[in-house]
């Protein structure tokens, strides 16, 4: 800061003055030409959207097939356990997969900025129909910690933390894929994918249900008798709305949405399991009793033990031999 003299002798401050914007000609090749392409790409899906218009029809149609489709019906729901209630409804995938049907859209996430001292990010998720200039945003702040039992974990590694701003982005981004689409449109894909996962393909409800305890009971641990009581009826009496119903537990355990403990609560440990996985003891095999050492042999002459040998050397046999010579 400095001073300058004025013509009535009163020194004035010369206050700092904010850098000048930069010009169009300061501003670095790769930049103009990046900002130049995102108009050109803005202006161009403006323009074929409105050349090549949606046809409902069409788009009806192919939404109709997608969710006849087994491999999108078995991911088109999440479930997971939020203050003691469960939270269920259409996935990400189901939303994406719609956008698509429906055609002239937009979407997608982005991470504005990261602070590594404050543990957090900045994304942006958004939903654009270009045909009727509809848009749907949202900005949020994502934590670079997960929780657990023990409390928020922080998160260091780079991998982690992409991975946790992508699932919490997937989140906003399927909540404004759904603001753009229209009510109907979703709830019939919805209904859909319902059905397609209780018709089962060409399986007999019997087959379903043993496939679903055998998965259930290998990849979580989780018994028939557990299932039971989370359907509330016996397994001989569980109708394809039961078996849907638990199939999504399933995908939602294996996605990480919610954890075994949530759905079916903790399992305590039984007495044959403490004692073996059920085992039963094996019992010891009975040693048949020793048998008696046969008893020393005695000496036929003088009857001592153990036998005299050789003969001639017996006592008895040598006193016999001087009463003969004798």
């Amino acid at each position: 800061m400095t001073t300058t003299d004025t013509p009535n002798g009163v020194a004035a401050l010369d206050t700092p003055q904010a850098p000048a914007a930069r010009t169009p000609e300061q501003i670095g090749q790769a930049t103009a030409v990046e900002q130049a392409r995102a108009v050109a790409e803005v202006q161009g899906a403006i323009i074929v959207a409105q050349q090549c218009p949606r046809n409902m029809a069409t788009v009806v149609a192919q939404m109709r097939e997608s969710c006849r489709q087994k491999g999108l019906a078995e991911r088109a729901f999440y479930r997971y356990n939020r203050g003691g209630s469960q939270i269920n409804g259409a996935s990400v995938h189901l939303a994406r997969e719609l956008a698509r049907c429906f055609g002239n859209m937009q979407y997608g996430i982005t991470e504005l900025s990261r602070d590594d001292d404050k543990g957090e990010s900045q994304m942006l998720a958004f939903a654009w129909d270009v045909q009727t200039n509809t848009r749907a945003m949202t900005t949020f702040i994502v934590k670079h910690g997960r929780d657990t039992k023990d409390g928020v974990k922080l998160l260091i590694d780079l991998r982690d933390i992409y991975e946790n701003n992508a699932n919490n982005g997937a989140r906003r981004l399927r909540e404004q894929i759904f603001a753009i689409l229209p009510k109907w449109f979703t709830q019939e894909a919805e209904d859909l994918c319902r059905k397609t996962l209780e018709d089962g393909g060409d399986a007999p409800l019997p087959q379903r249900i043993a496939t679903l305890t055998d998965g259930f009971a290998k990849n979580c641990g989780i018994t028939v008798d557990q299932l039971e009581g989370k359907i509330g009826r016996k397994r001989e009496q569980w109708t394809v709305h039961d078996v849907v119903t638990l199939g999504i537990v399933a995908k939602s355990i294996h996605n990480g949405e919610t954890t075994v403990e949530d759905e079916f609560g903790a399992r305590g440990v039984t007495a044959a399991e403490i004692i073996g996985n059920g085992a039963k003891p094996v019992a010891k095999k009975a040693t048949a009793p020793t048998e008696p050492s046969a008893a020393a042999a005695t000496c036929p002459g003088c009857g001592g033990t153990p036998v005299c040998e050789p003969s001639t050397s017996c006592p008895a046999n040598q006193a016999a031999e001087q009463g003969t010579l004798a």
